[in-house]
Protein backbone atom coordinates (compact mmCIF):
# COMPACT_ATOMS: atom_id res chain seq x y z
CA UNK A 1 0.00 0.00 0.00
CA UNK A 2 2.86 2.38 0.86
CA UNK A 3 4.46 1.66 -2.51
CA UNK A 4 1.25 2.59 -4.30
CA UNK A 5 1.02 5.88 -2.36
CA UNK A 6 4.65 6.70 -3.22
CA UNK A 7 4.06 5.90 -6.87
CA UNK A 8 0.99 8.14 -6.94
CA UNK A 9 2.92 10.97 -5.27
CA UNK A 10 5.80 10.58 -7.72
CA UNK A 11 3.39 10.65 -10.68
CA UNK A 12 1.72 13.84 -9.41
CA UNK A 13 5.10 15.48 -8.83
CA UNK A 14 6.23 14.58 -12.36
CA UNK A 15 3.09 16.12 -13.89
CA UNK A 16 3.46 19.27 -11.77
CA UNK A 17 7.13 19.74 -12.74
CA UNK A 18 6.36 19.17 -16.42
CA UNK A 19 3.58 21.79 -16.28
CA UNK A 20 5.83 24.34 -14.54
CA UNK A 21 8.65 23.72 -17.03
CA UNK A 22 6.30 24.12 -19.99
CA UNK A 23 4.79 27.33 -18.59
CA UNK A 24 8.23 28.78 -17.88
CA UNK A 25 9.31 28.23 -21.50
CA UNK A 26 6.20 29.76 -23.07
CA UNK A 27 7.63 33.29 -23.45
CA UNK A 28 10.71 32.38 -25.41
CA UNK A 29 11.78 30.99 -28.74
CA UNK A 30 14.86 30.40 -30.86
CA UNK A 31 15.67 31.59 -34.35
CA UNK A 32 18.59 31.92 -36.76
CA UNK A 33 19.76 35.01 -38.64
CA UNK A 34 21.47 34.37 -41.97
CA UNK A 35 22.82 37.93 -42.22
CA UNK A 36 23.61 40.87 -39.95
CA UNK A 37 20.26 42.39 -39.01
CA UNK A 38 19.28 45.37 -36.86
CA UNK A 39 16.84 45.23 -33.97
CA UNK A 40 16.24 48.54 -32.23
CA UNK A 41 19.63 50.29 -32.23
CA UNK A 42 21.64 47.05 -32.11
CA UNK A 43 23.09 45.07 -34.99
CA UNK A 44 22.83 41.33 -34.55
CA UNK A 45 25.37 39.30 -36.50
CA UNK A 46 24.42 36.15 -38.35
CA UNK A 47 23.93 33.23 -35.99
CA UNK A 48 21.60 31.49 -33.58
CA UNK A 49 19.62 33.49 -31.03
CA UNK A 50 17.06 33.07 -28.30
CA UNK A 51 14.39 35.68 -27.68
CA UNK A 52 12.63 35.81 -24.33
CA UNK A 53 10.00 38.34 -23.39
CA UNK A 54 8.04 39.69 -20.47
CA UNK A 55 4.62 41.31 -20.70
CA UNK A 56 4.53 44.99 -19.83
CA UNK A 57 1.04 46.34 -20.57
CA UNK A 58 -1.57 45.22 -23.05
CA UNK A 59 0.20 43.44 -25.87
CA UNK A 60 3.50 45.31 -25.26
CA UNK A 61 6.50 43.20 -24.26
CA UNK A 62 10.14 43.73 -23.33
CA UNK A 63 12.26 41.38 -25.45
CA UNK A 64 15.78 40.22 -24.63
CA UNK A 65 17.90 38.73 -27.39
CA UNK A 66 20.45 36.21 -26.16
CA UNK A 67 23.35 34.59 -27.93
CA UNK A 68 25.43 31.92 -26.20
CA UNK A 69 23.54 32.65 -22.98
CA UNK A 70 24.42 36.38 -22.93
CA UNK A 71 21.99 39.25 -23.52
CA UNK A 72 23.06 41.13 -26.66
CA UNK A 73 20.03 43.41 -27.10
CA UNK A 74 16.88 44.49 -25.29
CA UNK A 75 14.01 46.15 -27.17
CA UNK A 76 10.31 46.88 -26.89
CA UNK A 77 7.93 44.87 -29.03
CA UNK A 78 4.38 43.63 -29.27
CA UNK A 79 2.74 40.24 -29.39
CA UNK A 80 0.64 39.47 -32.45
CA UNK A 81 -1.87 36.62 -32.53
CA UNK A 82 -1.55 34.31 -35.52
CA UNK A 83 -4.54 32.50 -37.04
CA UNK A 84 -2.78 29.16 -36.52
CA UNK A 85 0.55 28.06 -35.04
CA UNK A 86 3.57 28.93 -37.17
CA UNK A 87 4.80 25.83 -39.04
CA UNK A 88 8.44 26.85 -38.42
CA UNK A 89 10.50 29.70 -36.99
CA UNK A 90 10.90 32.64 -39.36
CA UNK A 91 12.37 36.14 -39.17
CA UNK A 92 10.68 38.75 -41.36
CA UNK A 93 12.85 41.77 -42.10
CA UNK A 94 12.39 45.10 -43.82
CA UNK A 95 14.95 47.18 -45.70
CA UNK A 96 16.07 50.50 -44.27
CA UNK A 97 17.06 53.53 -46.35
CA UNK A 98 20.76 52.59 -46.05
CA UNK A 99 20.01 49.06 -47.36
CA UNK A 100 20.47 47.54 -43.89
CA UNK A 101 17.93 44.95 -42.75
CA UNK A 102 15.79 45.38 -39.63
CA UNK A 103 13.73 42.72 -37.86
CA UNK A 104 10.03 43.41 -38.35
CA UNK A 105 8.53 40.16 -37.01
CA UNK A 106 9.63 36.83 -35.57
CA UNK A 107 7.38 33.76 -35.82
CA UNK A 108 8.31 30.80 -33.64
CA UNK A 109 7.82 27.12 -34.51
CA UNK A 110 4.42 25.81 -33.35
CA UNK A 111 3.48 29.00 -31.48
CA UNK A 112 0.29 31.01 -32.09
CA UNK A 113 1.88 34.35 -31.24
CA UNK A 114 4.62 36.28 -33.02
CA UNK A 115 6.83 39.16 -31.89
CA UNK A 116 6.45 42.39 -33.86
CA UNK A 117 8.82 45.37 -33.73
CA UNK A 118 8.80 48.97 -34.90
CA UNK A 119 5.06 49.63 -34.72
Amino acid sequence: MQTLARLATLSMLTVALTTVTFAANKNQGTFTLADTTRVGSTELRAGDYKAQWQAESGDAVKVEFLQNGKTVATVEGKLKDLQEPAPYSAVITKSLSNNAQEIDEIDFNKQKQALVFGE
